[in-house]
């Protein structure tokens, strides 16, 4: 994401997304009644005569839509912005769409900006920069490649193997499984993006050799054993803290290892606390290190307050994705939780 500028006269910021997960953070910055200006299409009405009107084509013109519903779709990373039109040259007071995707040019002028908004886009123009994460998670049967974004793991491809029969030689792997998995990783990877192979067995060691053999473009991979293969695997990994040094960089790592510190806490009855009002109580005592708050319960509720307390006592306030395993763990115990200095009562 970039942000192109501030003006504090209609307290707007104008912001071009630069990729997917630019949408992603647009989506959790957006609210019912802000006021989004941007480049769109809509077609003009000349009348003709009193009875009929001619449809014309479509033109390019910028609207202001003042917005009353918001639509987010990850499977093709699209957000749609619902309402009626406040600027423009023509058709003030009807409605209209603005559909925004990466490459796309907005400015939202909004009646307050939270801080969390604030920081989500600040955050958004310094994880641009950051290599994402690829993963392919295997064994004999089935292969899984999976890119960790900013807002939680994706799964990219699943691949099946084609073998018959519980029983094969190791060493003679068929190339097409394994080259419809390095095709995979080829049309996935970018620049200096990171490369994991996990799994339990051994095929995670011949994919990897078979990289390193066959495969210079592709940067040498790290290999991690697990119980599992798939989703799951992945899960594993990221869970027992394997890969950490690798993974720390990432937005997805740093939040998974929060929640996973946060639960052993709340585990062993320790330096822990969640819901809204033992949140709220803990940061007013100074005693919150890291705050943790799932992306979902600031879009439904105001936790400026909570927010600017922890920070005001030097504490870390963490927005946790409601997209990956940690997030859901987090919404089991309301959607905000703490990790503490020291029990505050």
């Amino acid at each position: 994401m970039r942000i192109l500028g501030r003006d504090r006269a209609d307290n707007s910021v104008s912001l071009r997304l630069e990729c997917d997960e630019d949408v992603w953070h647009l989506h959790n910055v957006l609210e019912v009644t802000d006021l989004v200006t941007a480049s769109t299409t809509r077609r003009e009405e000349k009348a003709t005569d009193k009875i009929r009107a001619e449809r014309t084509e479509k033109k390019r013109m910028t609207l202001g839509v003042r917005v009353e519903k918001i639509e987010f779709s990850d499977s093709d990373m699209r957000l749609k912005a619902l309402g009626t039109i406040e600027t423009g040259p023509q058709d003030l007071g009807q409605h209209h769409t603005l559909i925004f995707e990466p490459g796309d040019t907005l400015r939202i002028s909004k009646e307050r900006w939270k801080s969390t908004q604030l920081g989500r886009l600040e955050r958004a123009v310094d994880d641009t920069a950051k290599p994402r994460v690829v993963f392919v998670s295997l064994d004999q049967d089935e292969a899984v490649v999976a890119v960790m974004r900013q807002y939680g793991l994706k799964e990219i491809a699943s691949i099946r193997s084609g073998r018959s029969g519980k029983q094969y030689e190791e060493k003679q792997v068929p190339d097409g499984y394994h080259g419809e998995i390095i095709g995979k990783l080829k049309a996935t990877l970018e620049g200096d993006s990171p490369l994991i192979i996990l799994g339990p067995g051994f095929e995670k060691e011949h994919l990897a050799e078979t990289i390193r053999q066959k495969e210079p473009g592709i940067p040498k991979p790290h290999v991690y054993h697990t119980g599992q293969s798939g989703m799951q695997g992945i899960n594993e990994l990221m869970k027992k803290g394997l890969g950490a040094d690798i993974l720390r960089d990432s937005r997805t790592g740093l939040e998974m290892e929060a929640v996973e510190r946060l639960m052993e806490e709340i585990g062993k009855d320790g330096l822990a606390t969640y819901g809204p009002s033992e949140v709220l109580g803990a940061a007013a005592a100074g005693a919150v290190e890291t705050l943790l708050v799932l992306d979902s319960k600031i879009r439904e509720e105001d936790l400026d307050r909570v927010i600017r307390e922890v920070e005001g006592q030097r504490g870390k306030v963490l927005v946790i994705s409601s997209r990956h395993d940690a997030g859901a763990q987090l919404d089991a115990l309301g959607g905000i939780a703490a990790i503490l200095r020291y029990k505050s009562s």
